[in-house]
């Protein structure tokens, strides 16, 4: 038993040194990149896994559609990276392979695709997810998701740290002996300051009064209390913006609470709490499939779906079924962070109008409906409408 606990120990050991590292490297960081500077801006495309270089390549052609003069002018250029699958990270135990990732650091920004994940009893190694690795890699802490229905009133910004807590050390588990395995989550001064730091200067430079603070710091006291007095700290500086913190269990009950839900703006939390309750929020707009996620660094940002690869639909041959709708919004989240902001808005009512208010297409994952690729022009059509905001505004009140 000795033996087990000292083999433990060194391992430990081993990762506090890693994450220490982590922490010097994050001080040593500048300011984030203007975009306005570079030419090209270089957006990285990766398909991933199962039903991702589909839907990958139907945002791609809409992207496309409306960058086509900053394209032309060398503004704009799109790169495809392929490789980053699960075949192949398995073969090389990694979880993305070192020639991909240097591909990866020389974009500016990437619209990814989903990718698998292995978990215990599936034929995959035990290599850690793909997103989590570029997350780390490419130093992208802030995972940004909007979830906008107003119809219910609902405009909500989530800022969930994406490099500590739970999922820093995921892969990293120690199993002292076959009775006890021990898992950790990490906080950091630093990564917890500039999460908080970036939902607070969201909020004011959106002119929005409300942030909400989500931790367990009753119980998880060490990190999530980290995580609550930082935020206090941060707080003290926009006297502005009314704050409070809410407990992760109560708060996804609020968020189904009609008498209270619309009362939320900007939400900001650690790694796991933020992936559950964005995932419970996106049903509010129509799902996984219809919410899309950003991951911003100060030097690089990946733009994402927020649903998984849905390898079933590729063993029945369903691929081309697939919703693109999810990606799509990632990509306008990608258009307005490298300040094309009215590209990215006319996508975003593009894709209002064709989802939710209009719908002269439906995508339902079968031949019952349109194919990813139909949907996606169905979006472009939709783009060239003239007085298209208009449009928007009189399909909105009437879903009212």
């Amino acid at each position: 038993m000795n033996e087990d606990i000292e083999k433990a120990k060194e391992k430990f050991g081993l990762l506090l040194e890693g994450q220490l590292k982590r922490i010097t490297s994050m001080k040593a960081q500048g300011d984030y990149i203007d975009y306005n500077e570079l030419k090209p801006i270089i957006i990285g495309i990766v398909g991933g896994d199962g039903i991702g270089p589909t839907i990958t390549s139907n945002a791609q052609e809409v992207l496309e559609f409306l960058l086509q003069e900053e394209i032309s002018s060398g503004k704009v250029k799109f790169k495809e990276i392929e490789g980053l699958t699960i075949e192949n990270r398995a073969q090389e135990l990694k979880a993305i392979p070192e020639d991909i990732l240097q591909e990866l650091k020389k974009c500016h920004v990437i619209l990814k695709g989903p990718t698998t994940t292995p978990r215990e009893g599936d034929k995959w190694p035990n290599i850690e997810s793909a997103n989590v690795a570029m997350r780390k890699e490419l130093d992208l802490f802030a995972n940004v998701r909007p979830v906008e229905v107003p119809e219910e009133n609902i405009n909500w910004t989530f800022f969930r740290e994406n490099t500590e807590g739970a999922y820093a050390l995921g892969s990293e588990g120690i199993n002292v002996n076959d009775d006890l395995a021990v898992d950790f989550k990490v906080t950091t001064t630093e990564g917890a300051y500039r999460i908080i730091k970036a939902a607070f200067e969201y909020a004011d430079k959106n002119d929005l009064k409300r942030l909400t603070v989500v931790t367990k710091a009753n119980v998880v006291k060490t990190t999530d209390g980290k995580f609550l007095n930082i935020a206090r700290e941060v707080a003290a500086d926009y006297p502005d913006i009314e704050w409070d913190d809410w407990y992760i269990d109560i708060m996804t009950a609020k968020l189904v609470d009609p008498k209270r839900r619309s009362e939320f703006e900007v939400f900001v939390l650690p790694n796991l709490y933020g992936d559950i309750l964005t995932d419970e929020a996106a049903e509010f707009q129509g799902g996984v499939g219809t919410a899309g996620s950003a991951n911003i660094g100060k030097k690089h940002a990946m733009f994402e779906a927020i649903h998984g690869s849905a390898p079933r639909m590729v063993e029945e041959g369903r691929a081309k079924y697939a919703d693109p709708s999810s990606i799509t919004r990632a990509g306008a989240m990608l258009l307005n962070h490298i300040n094309y902001p009215g590209q990215a808005e006319k996508l975003k009512m593009a894709l209002d109008i064709c989802g939710q208010y209009e719908q002269k297409m439906k995508v339902t994952g079968r031949d019952t409906g349109v194919t990813g690729e139909e949907f996606a022009h169905y979006i472009m059509e939709t783009l060239q409408t003239e007085n298209l905001a208009e449009k928007y505004k009189k399909l909105k009140n009437k879903q009212k």
